[in-house]
């Protein structure tokens, strides 16, 4: 047998960086999938699924020869600012880089590809669920928003299991998948005028999360609800699953929260409720609620809920700080000189707001600063859910002028913390 030879030593090639075709579809999600530690290859229905929405100028590829070991993505996205208006946003998603071809810069090239075109474009910010906490800080991101999730123990909370419908006299009926793709998109665009933080759902994202549309994985069919007021207009809507766990002959059936989303207290208390008395079910995960979510006290014995994550969640990139401040409402009137450092140089100057409940003006000043901050740390504050006061204590701000950190906190700060009930 003649000797083995290994192949020869070939240097690493700097990949090559490019939109992604249809036809580069396969080799791009086998690389995002090992990216994210899922079985390398994928299946031919999620090729096909993804290729109307990914197959386009926002996805680029890494491609090392013809494997792809770095994958990106963005696409439009629409954000509720505090006070219910919408800014446009440059949604990044689907980001991968193989173990392989870690530390050679090419999310550096692909994120600073798509935040150039998304300024050019007129986006206000930049958006992202973020896997990893470090990674994002150093591309502008700042956490915005954050998520908790809860286990409730139904037997502790005190509540009374003779329950029999929505206090205020509406109703809860089941509703089938037809029914949940009628009254769910208007519903939800409802939801984020009253609640900021929260991103716009395509119709897309209604026909694959009611099995509708096929996504090559497989669908379970959840159970759903839909409270209507005693007027008859539905405000809310709730699905979850449940599993069918008996233990000596007696029930230990859990239920976990895929959704709930409701316009009024009354409906959200009512769907909380609901889910509570169902019978057999002994525990209920929440998903991630806004941690000042209703639940815990709306149970006699709060201590029912136990904690099971609490973590950052919607992270916000600023690109047009003026667009974004003007974009959102302030509870009381008062101005701030902002100076914004951006070491990428897409949003930074220095910048004048003038905020108040009739109106807000933002613009480029030449007045002296009262604040400088990073624009990361504006992207934390924009949605009114850290306290500047605390980033000063930090030493992320610097105080230029005496008190301006407090008035900060006074013009930002929101009375409902912000809640992103989506990972995109």
């Amino acid at each position: 047998m003649p000797p083995h030879h290994p192949p020869p030593y070939r240097p690493p090639m700097t990949p090559d960086i490019r939109p992604v075709t249809e036809a580069d579809l396969p080799e791009w999600s086998k690389a995002l999938r090992t990216g994210f530690l899922r079985p390398p290859t994928p299946s031919k229905e999620e090729v096909e699924f993804r290729a109307p929405t990914h197959a386009t100028p926002r996805t680029q590829g890494a491609f090392d020869g013809d494997r792809c070991v770095a994958t990106f993505r963005s696409f439009t996205q629409r954000l509720s600012m505090p006070g219910g208006a919408d800014v446009t946003t440059d949604a990044v998603s689907n980001v991968a880089v193989s173990p392989t071809h870690r530390r050679r810069g090419l999310l550096s090239r692909m994120m600073a590809e798509d935040l150039r075109a998304a300024r050019e474009r007129g986006d206000a910010a930049a958006t992202l669920i973020a896997a990893e906490y470090p990674i994002y800080g150093r591309y502008g991101f700042g956490p915005a928003s954050w998520v908790t999730e809860w286990e409730v123990e139904v037997a502790r909370t005190g509540l009374d299991r003779r329950y029999g419908g929505p206090e205020d006299g509406g109703r809860v009926d089941f509703a089938d998948p037809a029914d949940v793709r009628e009254q769910g998109p208007g519903l939800h665009e409802r939801m984020r005028a009253v609640r900021h933080g929260a991103v716009d759902r395509s119709e897309r994202w209604w026909l694959t999360n009611t099995g509708a549309l096929p996504n090559g994985k497989p669908w379970q069919e959840p159970f759903a609800v839909l409270y209507r007021s005693p007027e008859g207009t539905v405000d809310g809507f709730l699905a979850y699953t449940a599993d069918d766990t008996w233990e000596t002959k007696l029930p230990q059936c859990s239920a976990t929260v895929l959704d709930l989303i409701a316009v009024t207290p009354a409906a959200e208390r009512a769907l909380w409720r609901f889910l509570l008395s169902v019978d057999w079910i002994t525990r209920v995960r929440t998903g991630f609620r806004a941690p000042d979510d209703v639940l815990p006290l709306l149970l006699p014995d709060p201590r029912a809920a136990r904690v099971l994550t609490h973590a950052d969640h919607l992270w916000v990139r600023p690109l047009d700080v003026p667009a974004l401040l003007e974009a959102r409402t302030y509870a009381s009137s008062g101005a701030l000189v902002l100076e914004v450092t951006d070491p990428d140089g897409l949003a930074g100057g220095r910048f004048l707001l003038d905020a108040g409940p009739d109106g807000t003006r933002c613009a480029p000043t030449g007045r002296a600063a009262d604040l400088t901050l990073s624009v990361g740390e504006l992207g934390t504050l924009v949605l009114g859910d850290e306290s500047a006061v605390r980033l000063a204590a930090l030493g992320r701000i610097d105080e230029e002028r005496a008190g301006a950190v407090a008035r900060a906190d006074v013009l930002l700060r929101t009375a409902r913390r912000p809640w992103c009930p989506d990972i995109f």
